[in-house]
């Protein structure tokens, strides 16, 4: 019974959290559209990532005293506040989003998630993610492709109208390589050989190295596992149930490896694939021994 009292309360804190976040980031947005100089804008921008800072610090000390968290932390001693990362990550579910900013806020700025269209309609959020440059993708299957071949690199197009915003703060680019939330089914689907992974699509990424890929300082690929809350961590966390966050990070060099035309070379894209599954491969050996 108290965890499902826990449950609400938590509920509703997050709740008011982000909709008294969301509403001053709007505040601002509208602000910032009148600003005359791209220096203002961009303290505007400073200003709206500062509200989402505080976002981030509000949910993490929620967290903190609803839970007693065992946090295992290793790697990324050498990330800056000022610099310029495309982060990606596994993805397990909505609890990804609150630890990366609770962990990664004081280390570099603030993160910037690729967001599905559809979370643009979700109240406060979408509004609020809409107003700190989030980028909205619209990803199209091959199949419409084909159908519709006008359509083909409008992806693409977005990713690079959307970080151009980005060129002028220190910004961190979120990218979840596996598109989805794991789950044991999808993985069972995907037949992708992974143990805790699905299948990293190497599109999303290569979109982003293409349009900002020279301004990036580096990639932080970090890996997340709750060990002893595999099923339903987000509402374990919710109810005071969540006993161990697990965040490995590792920091790689933006090389030859990952810049190219990918849509045009084909030996390039080839290679790039590889170098993704490598990645993966690593990744799901870093899970293995951790939930051994």
């Amino acid at each position: 019974m108290f965890a499902y009292l826990l449950l609400v309360l938590n509920v509703s804190l997050v709740i008011a959290n982000s909709a008294i976040c969301s509403i001053l980031i709007c505040i601002i947005a509208l602000f910032k559209f009148v600003l005359p100089t791209q220096s203002s804008k961009a303290a505007g921008t400073a200003l709206a990532n500062k509200v989402m800072w505080l976002w981030a610090t509000v949910n993490a000390k929620i967290l903190s005293i609803s839970n007693d968290i065992d946090w295992d932390i290793q790697g990324g001693e050498q990330l800056k506040k000022d610099g310029w990362y495309l982060m990606i990550s596994n993805h397990l579910s909505w609890t990804d989003i609150v630890v990366l900013c609770c962990v990664f806020k004081d280390r570099i700025p603030m993160p910037k998630f690729f967001l599905k269209q559809q979370l643009l309609y979700v109240p406060f959020i979408g509004m609020a993610c809409w107003a700190l440059d989030m980028p909205f993708m619209r990803r199209y299957s091959r199949e419409y492709l084909i159908r519709n071949p006008h359509k083909r690199g409008q992806d693409l197009e977005t990713t690079r109208r959307s970080c151009a915003k980005f060129r002028h703060t220190p910004t961190t680019v979120v990218n979840y390589v596996e598109g989805t939330r794991f789950t044991s089914e999808k993985q069972r689907k995907s037949r992708a050989g992974y143990q805790h992974l699905l299948q990293p699509k190497s599109g999303g990424i290569a979109y982003t190295l293409a349009a900002m890929g020279e301004q990036f300082d580096n990639i932080v690929d970090v890996t997340l596992a709750y060990p002893e809350n595999t099923e339903k961590p987000f509402k374990d966390a919710l109810m005071g149930r969540m006993s161990k966050i697990v965040v490995r990070t590792k920091v790689l060099p933006v090389d030859e490896q990952v810049q190219g035309d990918y849509f045009n070379d084909k030996p390039y894209k080839r290679q790039f694939q590889q170098w993704l599954g490598e990645l993966w491969q690593d990744k799901d050996q870093v899970l293995k021994d951790i939930h051994k």
